[in-house]
């Protein structure tokens, strides 16, 4: 079903409060608790205050700190944790640069070496050996990170080394790093960790090495220079601060083979990358990451990669380290702030254990408090209510006073047999039938519609409707008529009800445009508040269902808003489910609506059952014969053309009319008519301008000892209330004239039983 028109909150409830007087009401002072009547030996008004600002005090008093100390105590790990990676950060940019200076300078010699031995064979370095180890000694014995320099040749073999002369037989052709400088793999190529030989013995080093070339670029052996990794620790000791910093510096390959490490690794020959730098892939050259190693333990690894070398230093930062100078500053924290809460938690408790004797006092006030609160929420929405009222009354008297005039002049086209216009006058009547019904939606939503309430079997009316329904629903759509056996009778405007219906199924048929079913069903209920009702007691149920579009839940929330369509331009009016909601809280009863995308539509009125004796029933309509003389009516209407087709109308019914233009002249036409001028029946607009209205006159009319039959007519229902204190009947503007005719009959009739006329 489409919000054709309109939306609020699932349900709502009828305000009880007092008919509106004539006499402006004015707002509900915001210190109404200090009233007279209301506080007179009354006890103290701020107990349920102080109760409540006392447990606000014991909810903050414990939340607050909580809150307190949960947002510091994150802010403080947050913090750590960043300063954490900053440290990393700043110490890792200073290991690179210190790293990049030794690569650089090994770098270069290096590049003097391979000068020093160019194009010279095996044999030729063999024999040279001699000047060569001395040339070695004093390229690199100079550098405390250099370990040795060593000549190899094209097969592996040693051919000169800074430390030994002669050199030891020994060959690399096996070795990694041998075999990817030989291939050309590498320009340049660092190895793993690893203990050196003889002198070197217990000495962790690892070599860099690059190829040396002959004139026509064929490989003629390597050149290593052999690093000391304890070169490395000694700066990164340094640099951390000693053996008790919570973080660790490494010199690592980018396959993650450790190079170097402070604090030292249990294992430091070999760690694989994803434990050296984590999920780096996203940034490979630098970076911070948290690598978890299983469990809760983690750490915070910053990364940067020695210049273009394939060698990376990395600091780490354990987690448990910071966890534990955070636990240190939480448990001061914690204790800082819980030991006066602590107390403060006593004195509020002591506080509210002595509110409590007399509170028992209070609450009957409270109850009060309570109520009166209610009636000022139900007051403003009942001005906002009025506020609409007051414009769509204005908008609707005039707009009545026009269908008014169409409808008595169709009509008495119709009796004075106009059959050659009978296709004319049927799209008159169906555009006035239109009016009455757009007319009859504004008054609706308004609360300005004047009900006609009468008591019917809810089942035969259903029953009854079943065209009506088919009609609306259109032929695309299925109907379904499911009524529980024994449905209690309800008491409602039937026209309303009817028109509530009427919307229920255009709206059913325009969420469905290509075809459903729309099921109607009625059962008994009794409603209890703790089911979360706003009403309680038996209720007969009207349920209407579709399996049409749905609501979003945004749609559906202002359902029931008056004016609030989603239907195209000029497709919806915005009144249809308002009409229905303000129907049913007249009525004394409240509407539901669920809704959900593409799940269909349900709607339910709430009517409260009425006694079944009460039912009305409808006699069929005795034929009368004409009257031998016709009524005398003074008709009171402030608009001239209202005023001349109703005056048509009842000429045409036979009946002697008088025109009054406002309350006051006919008031003087009353008192000065004599016996043979006086009036059979006054017909009175009851908005006019002047010192009375239409319900003024009935009042003065009444007052007087000569009683006098007051019909009012009216398009909508301000002040209807103050008529049921006198004689009269209220027609609803345009009104249909054979029910006027049925009036007046039945006053005429009354007049000849009380004075015969021969």
């Amino acid at each position: 079903m489409m919000a054709g028109t309109s939306a609020t909150p699932s349900y709502r409830m009828t305000s009880d409060r007092p008919a509106e007087s004539r006499t402006p009401v004015t707002a509900p002072a915001d210190d109404w608790q200090d009233d007279g009547n209301y506080a007179s030996g009354a006890p103290e008004h701020d107990f349920a205050v102080r109760r409540i600002t006392l447990i606000v005090l014991l909810v903050a008093a414990i939340v607050l700190p909580c809150i307190y100390v949960v947002v510091m105590a994150y802010n403080d790990l947050k913090a750590r944790e960043a300063a954490a990676s900053d440290v990393t950060m700043r110490t890792v940019r200073v290991a690179e640069e210190h790293a990049l200076k030794v690569f650089d300078l090994t770098e270069t010699l290096d590049a003097r070496i391979v000068d020093l031995v160019q194009d010279m064979k095996d044999a030729t370095v063999r024999n040279q050996e001699a000047d060569i180890h001395d040339a070695l000694n004093t390229i690199g014995g100079g550098y405390p990170q250099v370990a040795a320099v060593s000549i190899f040749g094209a097969s592996g073999m040693l051919l000169a080394n800074s430390l030994y002369y002669p050199a030891p037989y020994a060959s690399i052709e096996n070795r990694e790093d041998f075999i990817g400088i030989r291939d050309g793999r590498v320009i340049e190529h660092i190895s793993k960790l690893m203990m050196g030989p003889l002198k070197l013995e217990n000495i962790p080093v690892f070599n860099t090495g690059i190829a040396r070339r002959n004139s026509d670029g064929s490989f003629a052996g390597m050149v290593s220079i052999a690093l000391k990794s304890s070169y490395f620790n000694a700066f990164y000791r340094d640099l951390l601060g000693g053996a008790k910093t919570p973080m660790t510096m490494a010199l690592a390959r980018s396959d993650g083979a450790v190079l170097a490490s402070y604090p030292q690794l249990p294992s430091a020959v070999h760690t694989d990358r994803e434990a050296t730098f984590g999920n780096a892939h996203n940034n490979p050259r630098a970076g911070v990451v948290r690598v978890h190693h299983g469990g809760s333990d983690s750490e915070i690894v910053a990364y940067r990669q020695v210049g273009s070398y394939p060698v990376y230093v990395v600091c780490t930062y354990r987690a448990s380290a910071i966890w534990r100078e955070w636990y240190e500053h939480l448990s001061v924290l914690f204790l800082s702030m819980f030991a006066p809460s602590v107390a403060l938690w006593c004195v509020i408790w002591l506080s509210l254990k002595r509110l409590k004797a007399e509170e028992r006092a209070w609450e009957r006030w409270q109850a009060e408090a309570s109520m009166r609160r209610s009636i000022e929420s139900a007051y403003r929405q009942s001005r906002k209510m009025q506020a609409l009222g007051n414009l769509v009354g204005s908008v609707a008297h005039d707009f009545n006073n026009l269908l008014m005039i169409i409808s008595s002049n169709v009509q008495i086209m119709r009796r004075r047999n106009a059959e050659h216009l009978d296709k004319e006058l049927g799209a008159i009547e169906r555009a006035l039938k239109n009016g009455q019904s757009l007319t009859r939606q504004l008054l609706g939503v308004a609360r300005k519609q004047p009900l006609h309430s009468e008591t019917i079997d809810v089942g035969q009316w259903l029953g009854s409707c079943r065209e009506l329904l088919k009609t609306s629903l259109g032929s695309k759509s299925s109907l379904v008529v499911a009524i529980d056996p024994g449905v209690w009778p309800i008491r409602v405007d039937v026209a309303e009800l009817e028109l509530a219906v009427i919307n229920l199924a255009v709206n059913a048929r325009d969420a469905m445009p290509t075809g459903g079913r729309f099921t109607v069903g009625a059962r008994n209920v009794t409603l209890r508040r703790e089911d979360g009702f706003p009403l309680t007691g038996d209720f007969a149920q009207l349920s209407f269902d579709d399996t049409g579009s749905g609501m979003a839940p945004d749609v559906l929330s202002r359902a029931f808003e008056p004016l609030f369509t989603t239907k195209a331009h000029g497709m919806g009016t915005g009144l249809g489910l308002p009409q229905v909601f303000a129907f049913c809280e007249r009525s004394g009863g409240l509407a539901t609506i669920d809704s959900a995308v593409g799940a269909g539509t349900s709607v339910r009125l709430y009517l409260p059952r009425a006694r079944a004796e009460d039912i009305t029933t409808r006699p069929p309509a005795a034929a009368h014969v004409a009257p031998h003389t016709g009524l005398h009516v003074l008709l009171v209407e402030d608009n001239s053309e209202v005023a001349a087709g109703t005056e048509a109308l009842l000429s045409l019914l036979g009946h002697r009319v008088t025109y009054a233009a406002t309350g006051d002249d006919a008031l003087r036409l009353i008192e000065s008519a004599t016996d043979d001028n006086a009036f059979d029946l006054v017909i009175s607009d009851i908005h006019m301008p002047g010192r009375l209205n239409g319900i003024d006159l009935a009042e003065a009319i009444d007052k007087r000892p000569e009683k006098l039959p007051v019909i009012l007519v009216t398009g909508y229902a301000e002040e209807l209330d103050r008529t049921r204190s006198v004689n009269v009947r209220v027609l609803s503007k345009p009104f249909d004239i054979a029910l006027l005719d049925a009036i007046l009959l039945e006053i005429r009739d009354g007049r000849d039983e009380q004075h015969p006329r021969p």
